[in-house]
């Protein structure tokens, strides 16, 4: 039960990610085929989308390299005082 529990916040986040990615993909498309000049949609697009996985991916990259263990942590609290 509790392990259902826990894939919820990740289930959360790639439902919110995939309906992002793709309702912009489905935007650009849309407003791409009218556009008199489509290639400039669907490659801002493009780099839209991008930079939105991007984002979140360098984020969790920070987020896992910053993280202190918890020997680090000691550590650090032993050596400031």
């Amino acid at each position: 039960m509790f392990e259902l529990l826990s894939l919820a916040p990740p289930f959360a986040a790639g439902l919110v990610l995939g309906a992002i990615f793709f309702g912009g993909l489905w935007w650009t498309v849309r407003r791409g085929l009218g556009a008199a000049q489509p290639a400039l949609w669907f490659f801002g697009g493009l780099l839209l989308r991008m930079g939105v996985a991007g984002f979140v991916a360098a984020r969790l990259a920070v987020h896992r390299l910053t993280r202190a263990t918890p020997s680090r942590q000691g550590q650090e609290i032993n050596s400031a005082s």
